[in-house]
């Protein structure tokens, strides 16, 4: 195996990750967003204040997501067990 191939590897399983992880970090940027500002236009400084929001929709998102995160991951399994013999060369 060729450090070409390792690079191949490691940027799919970067590209894969990000895939997965760029809708629900993103929706909880934009959540947060939201609540920073409705704090500093309330003056309500409470810090769980900010959790709680964050983490209902980033369970919401991953409820929403498992098929798509499930099916994307076990194609990408599937293709690095089907690529096993190219390895042993």
């Amino acid at each position: 195996m060729s450090i070409g191939e390792v690079i191949s590897l490691m940027r799919g399983a970067v590209t894969q990750i990000i895939t997965i992880i760029a809708p629900i970090l993103g929706l909880a940027l934009i959540v947060g967003l939201i609540v920073a500002i409705l704090q500093a236009v309330t003056s309500i400084q409470e810090q769980t204040l900010t959790f709680l929001p964050k983490l209902i929709v980033i369970l919401l998102m991953v409820a929403l997501l498992g098929g798509f995160i499930f099916s994307n991951l076990s194609e990408y399994t599937i293709a690095l067990f089907n690529r096993i013999p190219d390895f042993a060369k």
